[in-house]
């Protein structure tokens, strides 16, 4: 593998993962200011969640 499919791969999984944290971090925000909506709040950031796992394995592939 060339050094700079790694470093698109190294990339991809930092960025992911400050994503997740961002989305982490909204999320508890957002249940802070409406905490009757945590149900609704807590579906669409797992959703979200699972978009941004799997830009890495979308990465892993692309890249072979």
């Amino acid at each position: 593998m060339d050094p700079i499919q790694k470093w698109h791969i190294t990339l991809t999984a930092v960025t992911v993962a400050a994503s997740i944290g961002c989305i982490g971090s909204v999320a508890v925000s957002s249940v802070g200011r409406n905490p009757g909506a945590a149900t609704k709040i807590l579906v669409q950031s797992i959703l979200a969640i699972a978009f941004c796992e799997a830009l890495v394995f979308y990465v892993i592939f692309l890249v072979k």
